[in-house]
């Protein structure tokens, strides 16, 4: 088995399997056997309850070389893996130790763990049913299950997950935090604020509910809150990985408050604080190969390639470019429901080998793949997309990602439509740098490698331009707010839709957001955010020389 990439000694985040003094039931292996496996099992966990993860991952390596199989030693192998953030490694340890014990509600809770960090989060619920019919009073997989349906823009299945694990643990940090969090996406916005100080006032989750608290509403240079979140930046101990929630939360109130210099200083920190190392060289060279992948050539000779179904929509495009707005407008249409950031598209891409370091395998894969192989993927994500509604004529899917799937798009679904959202760059570019996004969008952390992460997403969509003409309507976020009903009208029309009034009104729309634009398309369309980037043009020279002439300074 290979080595993980360990991480620095850290407390554990989550709970353990009770590891009783009882024998496990191993085949083929005599008492004595198992005895010393128990013991180093035991030795291991101690171990890495202590922090020292290096020394533990060696007595569950030598229990796995006795007995490859011994689920109590990949559950907490895999455990090891998730603290070093390798999260794949994690599941397929879990996944072993599941098979081995598949009625263990922790070791179930464990693998949804490793799947939320991948933003599996559907297979994550599948695993958190079973481990909660076995034991329905555990606390943290009630919790786990409240952030998953949130996570898919189900917030209001969530909060009575969320509300179940409050009354068995009314001090719970993560049922508190994805209670605020339901009740954000929802737009019950004054219950939620609530719920937060009342969190932060019991001293539980304070810089996560401080970031979250942030969001409910504007503030001003002398909202008690902004205090409160200095005060606990400059006099608190919290632990470094806690630190970029506090100041996303001061950058916020900051930014709210027009004091743009202090903002910049907040999310500076917090990003280095966040910061992961990003390839950015290689991944301008992932997208020069998907380019010469999918050149013309290659669609011509698959004309009668996937599924005609025209069910889907996909919205594509950089974070922060109006995709959430673009899907509501589109969601709050009579005949089409809308699903959120489904992360469908790009499993089957991953499922063919859509890996970085793997390039040429997922490259091998298309090009050989069948015309029925291509239906069976169609029509997989197909059931997929029927979760969100079994009546609906159309389903949005609002993974901006996706933009860098759009060949695979095409290729098994040759009528979908697909919907471009476009932004002045540096504005892009500034609002993604100004949230806190996940490890999978550490391009971000760098203001220089955003820039150069920019220019290939654009040098990406003009090639699906290119090479699938008239497929992808461009929705231009500042032509969107400059003109709603008639940018609004050409979106429907471009999904071949009827009209319907509903889109204009689309604050009314009760579905669940769940994305850092919640508060924003509540609202009515506002045209604040157009050249937002102009208060903090002396701090942003290395994103607009990144740009290049892409950067309208004007």
């Amino acid at each position: 088995m290979p080595k993980m990439p360990l991480q620095p000694q850290k407390p554990l985040t989550f709970g353990f399997p009770a590891i009783t003094p009882s024998i496990p039931a191993l085949p083929h292996v005599n008492r004595e056997a198992r005895k010393q496996l128990l013991l180093l099992l035991q030795r291991g966990m101690e171990l890495q309850r202590s922090g020292n993860f290096v020394e533990a991952e060696r007595f569950y390596q030598m229990v796995l070389q006795r007995s490859p199989d011994m689920p109590e030693a990949n559950n907490l192998l895999g455990t090891i893996a998730m603290e070093a953030a390798d999260f794949t490694t994690a599941t397929e340890l879990l996944e072993k130790a599941v098979i081995g014990l598949p009625k263990d509600p922790t070791i179930r809770h464990n693998l949804a763990s490793a799947l939320v960090s991948l933003n599996e989060h559907h297979a994550a619920i599948t695993h958190l049913r079973k481990a909660l019919d076995t034991k329905p009073g555990q606390v943290e997989s009630l919790a786990l299950m409240a952030t998953c349906y949130n996570r898919i823009s189900r917030s209001s299945d969530a909060l009575p997950f969320a509300e179940k694990a409050l009354r068995m643990d009314p001090h719970n940090a993560n049922a508190l935090t994805a209670r605020a969090e339901a009740l954000i996406s929802l737009g019950r916005m004054t219950e939620a604020e609530t719920a937060l100080k009342e969190t932060i006032a019991s001293k539980i989750a304070v810089p996560r509910s401080y970031q979250s608290l942030s969001s409910t509403r504007k503030y001003s240079a002398q909202s008690p809150e902004l205090a409160a979140v200095r005060r606990e930046i400059s006099e608190g101990s919290y632990p470094d990985k806690e630190l970029p929630a506090l100041h996303f939360a001061a950058a916020k109130m900051c930014n709210d408050s027009k004091l743009y210099d202090e903002a910049m200083v907040h999310y500076l920190k917090a990003k280095e604080s966040s910061a992961k190392a990003f390839d950015i060289n290689a991944y301008e060279k992932r997208v020069d190969q998907l380019i010469s992948l999918f050149n013309p050539f290659f669609f011509s000779t698959r004309k009668n390639f996937g599924n005609p179904s025209q069910k889907p929509i996909f919205i594509v495009g950089m974070p922060r470019s109006g995709t959430t707005l673009t899907e509501q407008i589109i969601s709050s249409h009579a005949l089409v429901a809308g699903a959120g950031e489904l992360p469908e598209m790009p499993a089957i891409a991953r499922a063919l080998g859509d890996n970085p370091r793997m390039a040429q395998r997922f490259f091998a894969n298309v090009t050989s793949m069948s015309d029925v192989e291509s239906k069976n993927h169609a029509q997989h994500y197909l059931k997929f997309i029927a979760r969100t509604s079994h009546t609906a004529q159309r389903i949005t899917d609002k993974m901006p990602h996706n933009f860098e799937h759009v060949g695979l798009i095409s290729l098994l679904f040759p009528n979908a439509t697909i919907i471009h959202c476009k932004r002045d760059a540096i504005d892009n570019c500034v609002s993604c740098y100004m949230n806190a996004f996940s490890e999978a969008h550490s391009y971000n952390t760098d203001l220089a490698k955003l820039g150069r992460y920019y220019r290939a997403y654009n040098k990406l969509m003009a090639h699906w331009h290119k090479v699938l003409p008239g497929r992808i309507f461009d929705n231009q976020y500042e032509t969107l707010v400059a003109n709603q009903e008639e940018q609004s009208r050409k979106l429907i029309d471009h999904c071949k839709l009827p009209w319907d009034d509903a889109c204009l009104n689309y604050i009314e729309n009760e579905r669940s957001v769940t994305t850092i634009s919640r508060w924003q398309v509540r609202q009515p369309i506002y045209q604040t955010s157009i050249k937002r980037w102009k208060p903090y043009e002396k701090h942003l020279g290395p994103l607009i020389e990144a740009l290049g002439d892409l950067a309208d300074t004007v």
